[in-house]
């Protein structure tokens, strides 16, 4: 099945497992993907290496007949192990990888996505050879409980100045999705939104539908 490229990606979905609640990673994934969800990331901060695996390849097999791509937040070597399609990485991971040894440690990976908060930042991933940047927190999140939020000025910012695609992130619920839209944003990450609503591909639908 060949994959959605990443610029033609709208909705950017999550199975993060501080959001499962107990539900199967694969059924969840299933559900995203109905919903209309056009890429997936796989978060797991505080699991043990073999349980990313675990989850990644969950999500994989549960994805692999379909069209979305599947990203693994953090982890270069669980998205080499699990077959995923990329990796998301934050500015701190993304700058501890010597610039010399960058194409050859990513090699064989389809995606790199990099988080930024700043225009400096966004300008700099761009060049760095990122295929998409996250921007944001947008709004205030639980996700980044820590980090102040960028609001939307900085989407109006990376609209005029930055080329490569880039989801807005951060707080996004289907109340403020206007202004982000408003601001210049075409693509959008949605984490609790979605995973916390009591039908998750119902959620996603409503966001994709805002989208198109």
């Amino acid at each position: 099945m060949t994959k959605t490229a990443i610029a033609e990606c709208r909705l950017y979905g999550f199975v993060d497992t501080a959001y499962l609640a107990g539900r199967d990673p694969a059924e969840l994934t299933r559900q995203l993907i109905a919903g209309g969800v056009d890429v997936i990331q796989v978060r797991a901060k505080r699991e043990t290496h073999p349980e990313r695996v675990a989850l990644a390849l969950a999500v994989v097999r549960a994805a692999q007949s379909s069209p979305v791509p599947i990203i693994i937040n953090d982890d270069i070597d669980v998205a080499f192990e699990a077959g995923a399609d990329g990796v998301h990485l934050g500015q701190e991971d993304w700058a501890a990888i010597p610039r010399e040894n960058r194409r050859e440690k990513l090699a064989g990976l389809r995606i790199v996505g990099i988080s930024t908060h700043s225009l400096e930042q966004a300008q700099m991933a761009e060049r760095d050879g990122a295929n998409y940047i996250g921007v944001g927190p947008v709004f205030a999140t639980s996700t980044k409980p820590k980090v102040k939020p960028v609001g939307v000025e900085l989407i109006r910012q990376v609209t005029a100045r930055v080329a490569v695609p880039f989801f807005a992130i951060g707080g996004i619920t289907l109340v403020n999705l206007d202004d982000v839209l408003a601001a210049g944003a075409t693509q959008v990450a949605v984490v609790s939104a979605i995973l916390c609503a009591p039908d998750a591909a119902k959620a996603a639908a409503e966001f994709k539908k805002r989208l198109l």
